[in-house]
């Protein structure tokens, strides 16, 4: 079981392990924000779950805290409670299938992508319209608001998963079994 001081050791590295990852998600997003969608949230999240399972899926959640702190509260919040830890803990179960297949991963990537811009449309036609009237009329209003948006996002994605992914993962898992 190990020495109560062990232990406590490596709860400390977890915890750190956490807040290092929540703060490159957010340095990332914040030094990205200037480019709409362009954004390299996804590639860390995704990555995160990847690589520390459980302990991604808790950054995700510490990153989706810290947000409302910078930004203020909106509809945005319930999307990125729901989303970001499914981001995770998709790549989680995808690392506990040993998938390692830069293609199937990208097309995990581009597959949550694509149905953030779904999400973000239910829920803000749920929550911000507040009317059920004419529901999937105005979801298909909202929706194409941002199709830009999204392909721009897609993009990044596509350009970045089959690039850096499979390099970056390699490292995390590097400095896994060094710290932990």
């Amino acid at each position: 079981m190990g020495s109560p001081r062990r232990r406590s050791d490596k709860l400390v590295r977890k915890v750190a392990l956490i807040g290092i990852a929540a703060a490159t998600i957010e340095c990332g997003k914040l030094a990205l924000a200037a480019i709409p969608n362009v954004e390299v949230v996804t590639l860390l999240i995704a990555l995160y779950g990847y690589v520390f399972g459980v302990w991604g899926v808790v950054a995700s959640l510490v990153f989706v805290s810290i947000e409302p702190m910078i930004w203020g509260v909106n509809t945005w919040v319930i999307t990125y409670y729901l989303y970001w830890p499914l981001v995770a803990a998709v790549f989680w179960g995808l690392s506990r299938l040993r998938v390692k297949n830069r293609f199937v991963l990208t097309g995990a990537a581009l597959m949550l992508v694509a149905w953030f811009g779904v999400l973000s449309s239910l829920v803000d036609v749920g929550l911000f319209m507040g009317v059920f009237d004419k529901f999937w009329y105005r979801f298909g209003i909202l929706y194409s608001r941002g199709i830009v948006f999204y392909a721009v996002e897609l993009a990044t994605n596509a350009v970045l998963f089959p690039t850096c992914f499979p390099f970056l993962s390699e490292l995390l898992f590097k400095i896994k079994s060094r710290f932990f």
